[in-house]
Parts: structure tokens; sequence; C-alpha cells
């Protein structure tokens, strides 16, 4: 396997994260078939990937006109016309068990053996959705985190049928288009991201719950401290610069004192069942009416896209 015999690659789904990782590929000159079973999807798809392609422009983040990666760019509802002769497969459809093994048996047979299969999910197994497919060493998981087009951290996580090979052909691909690629030495639930980040979400849920601290206050504390820390340098090597003789005299009296639920949240619980659900619809811990959401979410992307800006300049 060698990425130097990439040069077409097979984009299943043009959604969300599906039109930011056809963007990603087609920004560093690679030829993609995006497939969506849906026109209206494709289209929705298309105009983002344009609006997008217009930011980094407008940021001074484009060698070339957005015209010209638009036209590398080829739209299909149909999965032979979309993936005959592609060089590397992406899906990033629903976070669905059922959906994902249908889109696998489907395009599978369109693809030649030798060609890398990768799907995007927060935490479904890898294992669980290669079952049944012909070339299940070919198969394995790379999760993009939200927004995509902005985000540098992609998890490479394998089956237990997967390669060694595939693996680090899939994060040499990655590596490639700009990403920041980190390979699993195994699978695990919700890999590593996501593990890391539930259990802190459980402790804040548990400090507002018990009414230690306001939710503006728990923000706050992460924003002006661990999360600008950990930004620079992680968890596991800030535990070595503090000490760990330090950080194991924490765990001895600190440990029991944390939360350590295994079953659902119940302030979460509490707020899903009051339909306050956060930005969508207009509460949730915070009053989110109006262009508050809007306003957030432009003003965290314009600080990833300076970041993002930072990290083609090294």
């Amino acid at each position: 396997m060698n990425i130097e015999a990439v040069h077409t690659v097979g984009n299943i789904g043009a959604g969300t994260m599906g039109h930011a990782t056809a963007l990603q590929f087609a920004l560093k000159g690679y030829e993609v078939h995006l497939l969506d079973m849906v026109q209206a999807g494709l289209d929705r798809g298309m105009s983002l990937i344009e609006h997008d392609l217009k930011t980094f422009a407008d940021n001074g983040m484009l060698t070339e006109p957005v015209e010209t990666v638009l036209g590398r760019i080829s739209t299909y509802t149909d999965y032979e016309a979309a993936l005959t002769g592609v060089d590397f497969v992406i899906e990033l459809a629903a976070e669905d068990l059922k959906i994902k093994r249908s889109i696998w048996q489907q395009a599978e047979q369109f693809v030649g053996p030798e060609v890398v299969l990768a799907t995007n999910t927060s935490g479904l197994s890898p294992t669980a959705i290669q079952e049944g497919l012909k070339h299940p060493e070919r198969f394995v998981v790379a999760h993009f985190w939200n927004p995509a087009h902005l985000m540098p951290l992609v998890e490479v996580v394998p089956g237990k049928q997967t390669s060694e090979a595939t693996v680090d052909f899939t994060v040499d691909l990655l590596n490639h288009i700009g990403k920041h690629a980190v390979p699993l030495k195994v699978e695990a639930l919700g890999f590593v991201g996501n593990r890391i980040q539930l259990a802190v979400i459980r402790e804040c849920m548990h400090i507002i719950g018990e009414g230690i601290a306001s939710p503006e206050a728990v923000d706050d504390v992460v924003k002006y401290s661990l999360g600008r820390r950990w930004s620079l340098v992680g968890p596991v090597a800030s535990a070595d610069l503090g000490g760990l003789d330090i950080f194991e005299k924490l765990t001895t009296y600190l440990y029991q004192d944390l939360a350590n639920g295994t079953g659902e949240d119940p302030l979460l619980k509490q707020k899903v069942d009051a339909n306050e659900l956060g930005l969508k619809t207009g509460r949730g811990f915070f009053d989110w009416e109006g262009d508050a959401g809007k306003q957030i979410v432009a003003d965290r992307d314009k600080a990833l896209l300076e970041l993002l800006k930072k990290d083609q300049e090294q």
C-alpha cells in the first residue's frame, strides 16, 4: 500500500461531515467522487463546500481559485458510477450499525480488493461493521472531529481483522491531506477522544447537579485553565511536568469523591425530558434564543480557523 497510488477518492455521504472530508481531499489535489443517495443532499453538500472554500479564500488559505478545487469534485447518486476505479473510500453516514453495514455491502462490490475502506464514526465498533466484508483486513475507522474542515484530529481505529498495513496507510494518507492522524493500538468503546470527553462531562454534570458551581463557572474553569494548557501540552505530558508524585497523591483522596456513575446521568435526563436539548431547542444549560448560538459558533470557528492557519505555517 502506497499513498502515491491514490488519485481518486470515493466519499460516501455529503452531509455535515461528508462535505468536509470531500473538501479536504479536493484541496490536496485528489479527484473526489461524492456519493449521496439523494440529489438534494448532494446539492446541499456542494453548497457547504463552496461556502467553506470561500471562507478559506477570504482568509488567505487557498493557493488556487475556488472553482479549481470545486472542479475536482464530481457528484453521484449511484454506487457503481461513483466507486468504480477509486483508490480509497471514506464513508460518513449516520451513526447506525445496520445502515453502515448495508452501505459497505453495496460499496465493496464496486471497488478493487486492494482499496482501503474507511468509516467515520464516533464510537461504533469497527469489528462489528467489518463483519461480512470480503476484505475486512482493508477496513478501518477514521474518526474525524466536527467541524471536520477545521479540526485536525482523526482517530484511526482498527477492528479485529484490520491489517497493520491498512492502519499505516490510512494514517499516512490522512496526514498527507493535512490532518493529524492518531492510530489506536486496539478498538475501545468511544475510542480515546470521546472517552476523555465523557469522563469530563460526567464530572461537570456532577459538579452542577450537586450545587458546587454554576454551568458558567464550570465552563470558565475549563476555558481559562485546562483548556488552554491541554491545547499546548496534553494531560499526560502535563502530569509529567507537574510531577507524577503529586498526581499520585491527589488520586489517594480525590478519586473516591469524583463522579463514578455507570448509568444514565440524572441531570442530563432531566434536561432531555424537559426538551431542553441545547442550541437545537433554544435552551439547555444556557439560553440560546435569538442569534446567541450562531454568534458563539461563528466566534469558535473563527478561532479554529486562526489555529489552522498557524498549523499550516509550521
